[in-house]
């Protein structure tokens, strides 16, 4: 059965259809801020894409804070004895993790399930350009939302090739009250062979969070119906259907509601990005519980000094995983668990089971 938030009854559930309107912008020109018209677009489209907006050396950091997780990995792998190789002959960046995942199915999940950002990306989260931005969709009040992602999407790779879906339908119903904007940072051009986004333009301006199903194929991720889609978004699945290829350097901003999905990748080399949310620092942190947000910027208090310190405390994969402990039917070995589950697969009617579906 659908879970608690799931229904689309305006008298049943009367707070899950508050649109965020575009706030005021800030009177004071700021170094990165996008044109009015580009802010127009994102809160009419539901995204818009930003080209040229961070320099190598800017991103240089986060692509070799990314070949530290895969080496890290390696080690862990080959030290128990589950690859035979580390793989330091080949390319670092684009081959070694295909090589590791193909000897020990697994190790890409290994890395994806990462929660601790290495300071590179920590940088670009806080990045004052980014910031800047930020404000422009929500206003000065900033904090990171606890859910941000790693991701290596291998060639030919199912567990990294994600359906569609509205990000509301991993947060809890708080979320559906606010603007929680995501920036998709690739790390490499990004384009349809090698897995970029697709939108479904304007799919958020109905307000509702539609009705998803758990899980798609052997992965953890929901899903989201081309037909339920039409009916509850009132989205054209041909007209509305926009594939959004990013270049190296550039982002695309999007909303919590706006349907997406990323498609697969057919190319020889891994297409790496990540995914940083933001929201007001005064809003729920909308993830169950399971962590909070963490404050970057306070109206308050101009100097204010972020507590990484307190955020990186809590590890919420292992938060996750620790909720479900009890009635797992498997017992795996320490450092080696590819299994990811969550909160979010109890609020969907479950069509298909596999090892992740643990409710």
């Amino acid at each position: 059965m659908p879970g608690p938030y799931a229904g689309h009854s305006d008298d049943a559930y009367p707070d899950v259809f508050n649109l965020p309107a575009m706030p005021p912008q800030p009177k004071k020109k700021k170094p990165g801020q996008l044109s009015e018209g580009e802010i127009k677009r994102f809160f009419e489209e539901g995204y818009v894409v930003v080209k040229d907006f961070f320099s190598p050396s800017e991103l240089e950091p986060c692509r070799k804070a990314l070949e530290k997780l895969v080496d890290d990995v390696a080690h862990r792998l080959y030290n128990a004895g589950k690859i035979s190789s580390l793989y330091n002959d080949c390319d670092l960046f684009h081959e070694r993790l295909q090589k590791m995942d193909k000897e020990w199915p697994g190790a890409a999940i290994l890395v994806i399930k990462t929660q601790v950002l290495p300071q590179a990306m920590k940088d670009i989260w806080t990045n004052e350009r980014l910031l800047n931005v930020v404000e422009q969709l929500i206003g000065p009040n900033i904090a990171g939302n606890c859910v941000f992602n790693m991701r290596s999407k291998l060639p030919q790779h199912e567990p990294t090739v994600v359906p569609w879906h509205q990000d509301n339908a991993y947060f809890d119903h708080d979320a559906y009250k606010q603007l929680i904007p995501t920036a998709w940072i690739p790390f490499v051009d990004a384009n349809e062979k090698n897995g970029c986004l697709q939108f479904l333009r304007r799919g958020q301006k109905s307000g509702r969070t539609a009705d998803h199903t758990c899980c798609w194929q052997g992965t953890w991720y929901v899903m989201l119906e081309e037909e339920e889609m039409t009916k509850s978004l009132g989205v054209n699945m041909e007209k509305d259907l926009r594939l959004v290829e990013v270049p190296y350097g550039g982002m695309v901003l999007f909303s919590n509601a706006i349907p997406h999905q990323s498609l697969p990748n057919v190319s020889n080399e891994i297409r790496w990005s990540m995914d940083l949310r933001w929201q007001d620092a005064n809003k729920p942190s909308a993830f169950h519980g399971l962590k909070e947000a963490v404050v970057f910027r306070t109206e308050k208090d101009p100097n204010y000094v972020i507590d990484w310190e307190s955020f990186d405390a809590v590890d919420r994969t292992d938060v996750q995983l620790k909720a479900v402990e009890d009635i797992r039917e498997d017992k795996p070995e320490e450092g080696f668990d590819t299994l990811i589950s969550g909160p979010w697969m109890k609020m969907w009617e479950v069509t298909n089971t596999n090892r992740h579906v643990v409710i």
